[in-house]
């Protein structure tokens, strides 16, 4: 049987649980590794949406309960990592990843140390400190730095595994030490890293190829194939359109649309951003603009990206604004239209969709 794109893109929809939802948002997590959380709002229903029963409750009592954490790793921004696994992924992913910061952080290089030493005293007299409470405390002790040298700093002591997320007051993000708020946690040598990551990362976001994986977790397309290796015998692989694409052993692709058909989903969302070599099975059509993302969302149907995406929140709705790539069925507008109410029923607000563009 000859794999399509679009045999791709909807069997990463089952995999990555968008059609095969898990019990809750911890489960979620666990199964993906690392979710891309960047923006608080847009990455809560990332996960939410994954699970049978989508609930604001559910990611926010993980996170302040410190078994879910949001922390720099994998790439220079913020994921939500299991407690379990925040440990032996950033000191995987550390060493390549570091230099990002330390670039930026050129004008304070002498400081940094000395800036560590006040972070963990600060935090270790008092734990979940904002942002603006952890930057007076600094003040405080004559580091005055401005807003951004202050989140590299903290962003660099994450990676170093020194800072973790805290639990979160009315919705703001703090900060705590990771040896208080993850105490234990697993601790893996290189290798065993090597072989975790490849082996989650094709199980939860395959079939994927190579280069996919070194991409998602910053790693050099070497220590991606020797992951990959490593756990050969644990997956299978296909060839399609030039590339070898690995995934869990035993599966095949969808015999056709699972439900749900509809996704509206920021393009930080898994589905996108978990990818870079094999991106675009999500556009078996080629309608898609080959650009920068003018757009922070996208929706989809069965799988294909058909739309850019913007989500404007007010006190009593949530509106969907759709600039289309094409004109869209009936079936796929009623299958945006109930991701829409989907969506509108998480957050507790009327959903409204909006369309221009090619409609």
């Amino acid at each position: 049987m000859a794999i399509t794109d679009r045999d791709l893109a909807r069997w990463r929809l089952r995999s990555q649980s968008l059609a095969a939802p898990l019990d809750g948002a911890e489960s979620v997590v666990r199964s993906l590794l690392a979710v891309q959380a960047e923006n608080p709002a847009q990455s809560a229903w990332a996960v939410a949406t994954r699970t049978r029963d989508p609930s604001v409750e559910d990611l926010a009592g993980a996170l302040a309960g410190g078994r879910v954490i949001r922390t720099h790793v994998l790439r220079p921004t913020w994921h939500y990592v299991h407690a379990d696994d925040v440990r032996w992924l950033t000191e995987l992913t550390a060493p390549r990843v570091l230099p990002v910061f330390d670039q930026q952080l050129k004008p304070l290089a002498e400081h940094l140390s000395a800036l560590a030493d006040a972070v963990e005293a600060t935090l270790g007299a008092a734990s979940d400190r904002t942002r603006a409470e952890l930057g007076a405390a600094l003040a405080e002790q004559g580091f005055e730095l401005t807003g951004q040298q202050l989140m590299l700093v903290v962003g660099r002591l994450e990676m170093t595994g020194l800072v973790c997320s805290g639990a979160p007051r009315d919705g703001e993000h703090t900060y705590a030490l990771l040896s208080e708020r993850v105490p234990g946690g697993r601790r893996l040598d290189r290798d065993e890293a090597l072989a975790e990551l490849a082996l989650r990362y094709c199980l939860a976001h395959g079939p994927a190829t190579e280069r996919d994986l070194a991409y998602w977790a910053t790693l050099t397309v070497t220590d991606a194939r020797r992951g990959i290796a490593a756990v050969a015998d644990r997956l299978e692989s296909f060839e399609h359109d030039g590339r070898t694409y690995w995934h869990a052993t035993g599966e095949t692709p969808p015999a056709g649309p699972a439900e749900p058909t509809g996704h509206l989903l920021q393009v930080l969302d898994e589905m996108y951003r978990g990818y870079q070599d094999s991106r675009w099975v999500l556009d078996g059509e080629s309608i898609v603009p080959r650009e920068r993302e003018t757009a922070i969302g996208m929706a989809l149907v069965d799988g294909q990206l058909l739309a850019a995406m913007k989500r404007t929140v007010s006190t009593k709705a949530v509106t969907f604004a759709l600039h289309t790539h094409r004109a869209l069925a009936r079936h796929e507008r009623e299958a945006i239209d109930d991701a829409a109410a989907r969506y509108g029923r998480f957050l507790g607000l009327e959903a409204r969709v909006q369309v221009a563009g090619a409609d």
